[in-house]
């Protein structure tokens, strides 16, 4: 069976790891170059966390974005643009941010990080191939104690669905990570979740699939397709025409634009994101965290500190935007007190496009147009942390296998 998979993301790659490893014969285009380290695959904050079992469209996150509006600064911002398919993207939204939709999800989102948490532990046990998986859990970090209560009462969820969780006061924290200054008042302590260097993981993907004869086409952009009937025969690219058998779509932020000439129906929206990395920070933490209300990602990766944030509703576009850059550097001196907003002088700025659904579920399975097309998108900011798993299952679809974890609610056309 010849798979064409189209996307060398990390969703990208694990797909085609996972259907090599069931004898298929994998192609993979990717419209960056080769030495690109431009996608939202590479400079994210690394972490594998089954602690996020809560989607994006959850109660309360609607007014939350109202109030972050005014503040350039914010951790969340949608830029008001006329465009219809934003306005669509928003009402989905709206109706999806309810306490039924949460309880619904929670479950799914859980065992996909379970699963995608074993895979990378099976992934790393490969031969060379040390991504600095670290499994020392993941911390939420509370100055607040509103906050803090508001972390309490997910730790006391999370606990009612098998994820450890330990509330802690600030001396606990101290102790839990005695590595790093925090003033903090607290927070929760969540041992299931681990990090990694997201750069090692998908250098070491390449040398996976490149040993194991799959080709990987980079700097070839999809401009069309061909198709008959329910069948997709081919894609049309800046290189050529490439035909296969099964077809996978895991564009990114590019999927709804890619798949258009098919008539899909992909609600979603580019989330753009930016991280910092301090090569010598001034103190280097050993548990990665996130600074709950700043809503900054914080993440050790060898002997530097990675910091990421922000989620920028802005369209598809390379824009830099320094005050979204800003919130994050002045949120860091409030937890981390050693450090200063001066350390982050000079240092390179990454952004990246996530893609985001309006549900916060990504998309994953068969679209019943085609027989022979899946979809494998809209991860949002889980798309490191469920790539693996993200990958095993479009093997077992692509397989025709039943997917070993229930994907209703993932369903690719929920909205057509």
């Amino acid at each position: 069976m010849k798979v064409l998979i189209i996307g060398g993301g990390v969703i990208g790659l694990c797909s085609a790891y996972y259907a090599r490893q069931r004898g298929m014969e994998v192609t993979v285009v990717e419209r960056d170059p080769a030495e690109s380290s431009r996608g939202c695959s590479f400079g994210n904050a690394g972490m594998v966390v089954p602690s996020h079992f809560v989607p994006l469209a959850a109660p309360g996150m609607v007014a939350l974005g109202l109030k972050w509006m005014w503040n350039p600064e914010s951790p969340f911002y949608i830029r008001p643009r006329l465009s219809y398919e934003l306005l669509d993207w928003g009402w989905k939204f709206w109706r999806a941010a309810n306490a039924g939709h949460v309880r619904r999800a929670g479950p799914v989102l859980r065992d996909l990080h379970l699963a995608s948490r074993a895979c990378f532990e099976e992934l790393a046990e490969l031969q060379d191939n040390d991504f600095g998986l670290v499994k020392k859990g993941l911390v939420m970090l509370c100055r607040e104690e509103r906050t803090l209560e508001e972390e309490a009462h997910m730790a006391e969820l999370a606990r009612s669905m098998g994820i450890p969780a330990e509330m802690l006061d600030a001396a606990g924290i101290a102790r839990l990570d005695p590595s790093v200054t925090m003033d903090v008042r607290g927070g929760v302590y969540f041992p299931k979740d681990c990090h990694l260097s997201p750069n090692r993981f998908m250098a070491g993907l390449r040398r996976l699939l490149e040993a194991q004869g799959v080709a990987i086409h980079w700097n070839t952009e999809v401009t069309g397709w061909r198709r008959e009937g329910r069948q997709v025969i081919a894609v049309h690219t800046t290189r050529g025409d490439m035909m296969a058998d099964q077809f996978v779509l895991c564009g990114g932020a590019w999927s709804p634009s890619i798949g258009r000439d098919l008539e899909l129906s992909i609600p979603m929206q580019a989330g753009k994101g930016y991280s910092l990395t301090l090569e010598r920070p001034r103190q280097l933490p050993t548990i990665c965290a996130i600074f709950t209300e700043a809503r900054v990602a914080v993440t050790p990766m060898g002997s530097s500190l990675r910091f990421g944030g922000t989620m920028e509703i802005a369209g598809v576009n390379d824009t830099v935007d320094p005050r979204r850059v800003r919130g994050i550097v002045k949120s860091v001196p409030r937890y981390y007190p050693k450090f200063k907003t001066g350390d982050f002088e000079d240092v390179s700025v990454w952004h990246g496009l996530r893609p985001c659904s309006p549900d916060g579920l990504p998309y994953l399975g068969r679209v019943r147009r085609y027989d022979n097309l899946v979809l494998a998108t809209g991860h949002a900011m889980l798309g490191l942390s469920l790539g693996p798993i993200t990958g095993r299952l479009t093997g077992e679809i692509l397989a025709g296998d039943a997917p070993s974890i229930d994907l209703g609610l993932l369903d690719p056309e929920r909205y057509a």
